[in-house]
This record gives structure tokens, C-alpha cells and sequence, in this order.
């Protein structure tokens, strides 16, 4: 079996189970595919983990060590100066916990049941106390970063207002203005030289939470169900998983053909 996925997952981990948690990227899979959402917490089989990015990886962490600099000495960073931004990095003294992963911030929330979690990158302060949500992010594109304007930019936004919501639920005042912190790597130097330069803009997006809540009732309604859920249209890992059952049900005869959800076309 391999190292890096474990298809049986500790049923501790599952929903129901005493180590179950609600984490910010479980709610976007949900937004992505309540199939595979549903499969994963409720059935315990997660998707298969793509290679982690370790470049992006590297760039987070320099950022963070970055923003820490002037955390300490209670002042602006100069892409603050640059954009105009009234504030400096938050300091608290759960800041390196809301920056670990599998732990960050979180809140009990009442209707559901649920605990809900989110480990974010950054957090700013205006002098009015209000708190502003930044995350980074980092790619090698041809075009200036200036904008979120793609369809799938409609997941990092959505992380953003997980962060913004998680943060409200704390009892902290929140500005519904947040910062992407983009490095876009430049590629029209003439060689490499064992150097990478990057451009760095501060991209922001006013978040709207509404959502979160309604989606926190309809995901309890999906894991509380017996049902397996529709699948997403556009979801490839169900389309993948659809089509691969059929194939092996129509050569070898094993399963049930229902649409693909027999058991080998869930």
C-alpha cells in the first residue's frame, strides 16, 4: 500500500468520530462535490492527494517568516505602504496556532454540532481594531496578478470567507475587505542563475459569509443522511470513478450496473 494514501481511513476520523472536525478545505469540497464530500467523512475514503507543491510551500513560509519581522516591531510591512493599507500584522498570542495545519482557528458551532476549523496564513490590524484576513498565494503566470477574475478563483475566495466567518464566530471585529498576498514568479529572464525572481501585488476581495451558514446546515443534512448523495457535473473523480466501474462491470460482470452507483461506480 502506498505510503502516501490510505484509502480506510481511522474510523476516529470519520464523522461521528470522536477526532471528526469540520476543516475549512472539508467545506469547500462540499461546495465542489457533495459526492466525494460525503465519501470521505461519511464513509471514511478520502480522494486521492495530488503531489504536494513545494515551491508554494517554500514561498508561504518565507512570507510568513517575512510578515513575522514586522509583526515584532509593531509595523507596516512595505506592500502595505505600497497599496495604501492602513495597518500592520496582527500580533495574538494564538497566532501560531491559527497558522497550524489541522489545527488554526476554530468555533463550536451550535446548530450543527459541528466544530469548524481553518488554518490561515496572516492576519492584519487596522488602528480602529478591525481585523483583515490575508492569504497567500503563489503561481508563475505571464500576467501581472492583479485581480481574481478566473472561475476558479471562486474557491479561494470562498476560503477567504470561511476565515472572515471563523474569525466573527471568535468575537473579533472583521473587515470585509481581505488581501491575497500573490508572488507570481517571473519567467522572461535570460537564464535561470539559480535564482527565482518574483513580482508580489496585494489583490483584495470584499468577502460575503452569508453562505457559510446555510452550507453548514445542508452538509449536516448530508451527513446525517443514509442517501449518497448527487454527484457534481463537473467533478472528474466521480466521472473517473463512474466510468472505470462500468467498464469493469461490462468486462467482468462484478457489481451492480444502477446508474453508476453500483459498487464499483460510486
Amino acid at each position: 500500500m502506498s505510503q502516501y494514501y490510505k484509502p480506510d481511513r481511522n474510523p476516529g476520523w470519520n464523522y461521528g468520530g470522536d477526532r471528526w472536525r469540520l476543516s475549512r478545505s472539508k467545506i469547500s469540497l462540499f461546495t465542489e462535490c457533495a459526492r466525494c464530500f460525503y465519501i470521505d467523512n461519511k464513509l471514511g475514503t478520502a480522494r486521492p492527494p495530488g503531489f504536494p507543491f513545494n515551491l508554494n510551500s517554500a514561498v508561504d513560509a518565507l512570507l510568513k517568516k517575512e510578515f513575522d519581522i514586522h509583526r515584532a516591531a509593531a509595523r507596516k510591512h512595505p506592500i502595505m505602504e505600497q497599496y495604501g493599507v492602513d495597518a500592520v500584522p496582527f500580533q495574538h498570542p494564538q497566532m501560531d496556532i491559527w497558522r497550524e495545519n489541522f489545527k488554526g482557528i476554530e468555533h463550536r458551532h451550535r446548530e450543527t454540532g459541528f466544530t469548524v476549523s481553518g488554518a490561515i496564513d496572516d492576519v492584519w490590524v487596522t488602528p480602529s481594531e478591525e481585523l483583515i484576513i490575508v492569504d497567500y498565494k503563489s503561481t508563475s503566470k505571464d500576467e501581472r496578478i492583479e485581480a481574481l477574475d478566473k472561475d476558479w478563483h471562486d474557491g479561494y475566495k470562498k476560503q477567504m470567507e470561511i476565515y472572515q466567518w471563523l474569525f466573527r464566530q471568535n468575537g473579533f471585529t472583521v473587515s470585509s475587505t481581505g488581501y491575497f498576498v500573490y508572488a507570481n514568479a517571473g519567467k522572461d529572464k535570460e537564464a535561470f542563475d539559480g535564482v527565482l525572481e518574483f513580482e508580489v501585488t496585494l489583490v483584495p476581495h470584499t468577502g460575503d459569509d452569508a453562505w457559510v451558514e446555510p452550507t453548514l446546515m445542508d452538509i449536516k443534512a448530508c451527513l446525517d443522511s443514509d442517501e449518497l448523495p448527487e454527484r457534481a457535473p463537473s467533478c472528474d473523480y466521480c466521472t473517473y470513478r463512474e466510468t472505470v466501474g462500468k467498464k469493469l462491470q461490462s468486462r467482468y460482470g462484478r457489481g451492480s450496473d444502477s446508474g453508476g452507483q453500483g459498487t464499483l461506480g460510486i
